[in-house]
């Protein structure tokens, strides 16, 4: 089910290179949705020549249409690509392109734009300041800004060839992974359909001013490359197209009002993206019999279907019926070979009966949960209630300390680290994280203490 890290969260897009930066938005984590994200660009990380287990997507909440890439292996994308697009393969698309970013390097080699136009903009401010200094201020101001025009233009310049070249990269790695380029060209034609909707009409300077190549060169250039490709004409994945589709709705009932879910997905339509939809609507509305019915809809036609078993089980514990979710929830954690995400909400209803005979079961999964995904501050927490609850304060100072660090809570995070430190066996794993933690984050709090 769509969750925060801690404990809500949401979702974001981009086509654009370090167009955002991605710690300033809020994170969606969702285990359908990260396995659609992992088989749909598993194919086009394969052909780029890259490892799928070390390129990921990360989805983040903002309705603008976009995606980028911003250092490392992460492609970020907002939710408003998700909801702009209607097939899977509009998002390998988006997805190709930000990937040819990061097999160009493009994120670390920005320096080799940005510092030419720096040493225009000295050698400008210099000879205008000379200029000045000898009596012609005038002239001095006109040489100043003629060379700040000529220094963004180098930069943009830089900019446009590496949106080129991230294009070219996006058709060479659709076509390795025998993938059609049909859904790029169609949502660069939603792309240039929104500028004509917002008003945009091309210019003859347009381009000089612009990041990136005019949408109309790009959507030519990109047609005739790709209609020469043999999977031009391949039929959609329909089992892929599915997944999508669930995950579009998913993500709409989420974020949207509950009256403007039911008014996109109303109550006659019964394909399994509309019971998904809706059931966030009503469980946002808390009419819980309506949204378990939209969730046991979907389960009337594929019982074992681990994410619907998922959303039913989240229903029932954040309706107050923590043992009456933990069927489900068990269910779906076996059906998905325990996904981390799955198995800390699984964790937190047993945690929520207060029954002391779940609490080992609690600490094994919520224990696994983390192994498989450190960075979830969420399941820290409960890992921690679980330790604190058996009286293991150390242990539960210590997954304080991880939940704080992740969080960007360098003080708290700092204490909580020296007091496990201070009470666990030295030289235990244990005892080396703490000492891990109190290393990074008090160097963090010195690093602000002096910025201060």
């Amino acid at each position: 089910m769509l969750r925060n890290p801690v404990p809500r969260a949401a979702l974001a897009l981009v086509l654009a290179l370090g167009a955002a930066p991605a710690q300033a938005q809020e994170v969606l984590r969702d285990a359908e949705t990260e396995a659609f994200f992992r088989e749909m660009s598993a194919p086009i990380v394969t052909a780029a020549g890259l490892d799928p287990r070390n390129v990921n997507v990360v989805l983040l909440n903002d309705g603008e249409v976009n995606a980028f890439v911003a250092g490392g292996q992460t492609v970020y994308m907002n939710s408003g690509l998700i909801g702009e697009a209607d097939h899977a393969e509009e998002v390998q698309g988006v997805f190709a392109h930000e990937l040819g970013h990061i097999v160009g390097g493009h994120a670390i080699r920005g320096g080799e734009g940005s510092r030419p136009a720096v040493a225009i903009t000295l050698l400008s401010l210099l000879l205008g300041a000379a200029a000045a200094a000898a009596g012609s201020p005038e002239a001095g101001l006109g040489i100043f800004m003629g060379g700040m025009t000529a220094a963004e233009g180098k930069y943009l310049a830089f900019s446009r060839a590496q949106e080129a070249t991230a294009d070219a990269a996006s058709v060479k790695f659709l076509a390795g992974a025998g993938i059609s380029g049909r859904g790029s060209v169609n949502f660069f034609q939603k792309l240039q359909n929104m500028e004509y909707r917002a008003g945009y009409r091309k210019s003859p300077d347009d381009e000089w001013y612009s990041t990136h190549p005019m949408t109309d060169d790009r959507l030519t250039t990109l047609k005739d490359a790709f209609e020469q490709d043999p999977a031009w004409k391949r039929p959609e994945d329909p089992a892929l197209q599915r997944r999508f589709l669930r995950v579009k709705a998913k993500l709409y009932g989420y974020l949207a009002e509950p009256q403007q879910t039911l008014t996109a997905y109303p109550e006659y339509v019964n394909d399994i993206p509309a019971h998904y939809a809706r059931a966030y609507a009503y469980h946002k509305q808390a009419f819980m019999d309506k949204a378990l019915a939209e969730t046991d809809a979907i389960l009337a036609a594929e019982p074992d279907d681990a994410y619907a078993l998922e959303l039913k089980g989240q229903v029932l514990l954040e309706s107050g019926r923590p043992a009456d979710a933990i069927p489900p929830l068990r269910r779906a954690v076996a059906l998905t070979q325990n996904q981390p995400l799955i198995a800390t909400t699984f964790g937190h209803a047993l945690l929520a009966t207060e029954d002391r005979a779940n609490f080992p079961e609690a600490e094994r999964v919520l224990k696994a949960a983390v192994v498989k995904d450190h960075d979830n501050p969420f399941a820290w927490y409960q890992l921690g209630m679980v330790y604190e609850a058996n009286g293991d304060t150390p242990r539960a100072r210590l997954a304080s300390a991880e939940q704080e660090a992740m969080q960007l809570q360098y003080v708290e995070a700092l204490r909580n680290a020296e007091a496990a430190q201070a009470a666990l066996p030295a030289g235990s794993p244990d005892w080396l994280r703490a000492q891990d933690i109190a290393m990074s984050t008090r160097a963090m709090v010195e690093h602000k203490r002096k910025k201060k």
